[in-house]
């Protein structure tokens, strides 16, 4: 069938013959898969956040509120990093210190403290902050990898580091992981 269309466009003169050429060129073109542009315009929105001195990031999709530290208590049988629980509206909430969980300087609580309250499917936790700076978009094609010197073994749970210094915390990363779920009951 194709040589036969071939062989009319030929007959019918050279004119047809490149005429169907640029509508098969065409045809080609455009049957071909939508390929998005370049993520040069997409942005993520991230809440702000000190800690020891540095500044982190958290995606605002995984952020349900931010609120001042108020009455930690202690939980024992729980890793070091896991500072305590709060009540938030009646919610008992595990608080995770990422000063510890990161080995960063810097160790006990202020008045000041304020806890990022994330959650991704089921989990919901706080992270403690030193300071909540506010939010802000960060281009993605402006994230670079993380330097191995950053986070060493825990260089996993981050996305990466801006070109400011700021580094994106991977919480959807973090909230999976099994080794920040705490599982164990207390022998009576």
């Amino acid at each position: 069938m194709r040589n036969a269309q071939i062989s009319n466009a030929r007959s019918a003169g050279p004119d047809a013959l490149r005429t169907r050429e640029i509508l098969t060129a065409r045809a080609r073109a455009l049957a071909r898969p939508y390929r998005r542009p370049p993520a040069a315009d997409q942005a993520i929105e991230v809440v702000d956040f000190r800690l020891a001195q540095e500044s982190f990031g958290i995606e605002q999709t995984f952020v349900r509120e931010v609120q001042p530290l108020r009455e930690l208590t202690p939980l024992p049988c729980t890793p070091p990093f896991i500072r305590g629980i709060i009540n938030v509206r009646g919610e008992i909430l595990p608080v995770l210190d990422m000063k510890i969980f990161f080995e960063l300087p810097g160790a006990g609580i202020a008045d000041l403290h304020m806890v990022i309250i994330v959650h991704a499917g089921d989990v919901e936790l706080g992270i403690l902050a030193d300071v909540v700076t506010g939010t802000r978009s960060v281009p993605l094609n402006t994230l670079q990898p993380c330097p191995p010197t950053l986070a060493g073994a825990r260089m996993k749970y981050l996305k990466g580091v801006t070109n400011e210094g700021m580094v994106i915390l991977d919480v959807a990363r973090i909230l999976s992981d099994a080794d920040i779920t705490v599982n164990e009951e207390v022998p009576s």
